[in-house]
């Protein structure tokens, strides 16, 4: 039985119930090219990421997905993860974020993360953003 927290799930249904999260999150277009552009070197990676990070964590019922846009957000700024942080801007937008509340995430950030990663967020959230600014 599937349960939303991932416990007692076999390996392949964490990978199935990820796949599934992954895809709503990402979309299927992303999804589709890290997959595609897998190699012997990441296969397993690609595995864990989707059991683990997107089966188990993002399927958990604790949060919802708005919520936990603003804590991948968030995180990302504060590390430096410019990259994901692109990313996770589409996924937030797809998981219900407006340019408003993206904007408010990152001026709150830097509060805490500081101003040169809220510079280098705005920059990014404005280029991934720029067909709805």
């Amino acid at each position: 039985m599937t349960r939303p927290d991932g416990q007692g799930l076999t390996d392949e249904e964490r990978y199935d119930q990820g796949m599934a999260v992954r895809r709503e999150v990402l979309s299927d277009a992303h999804v589709d090219r890290a997959t595609a552009a897998a190699t012997p070197l990441t296969a397993d990676w690609q595995d864990f990421i989707t059991r683990v990070a997107w089966g188990d964590v993002w399927s958990r019922p604790g949060l919802d997905r708005r919520s936990r846009s603003v804590a991948v957000l968030s995180s990302l700024i504060a590390h430096g993860h410019h990259e994901e942080f692109a990313m996770h801007v589409r996924a937030a937008r797809r998981n219900g974020l407006t340019v408003d509340e993206i904007r408010e995430v990152i001026l709150q950030s830097a509060i805490y993360s500081g101003v040169p990663a809220a510079n280098t967020a705005y920059r990014i959230a404005n280029d991934v953003l720029a067909d709805e600014l």
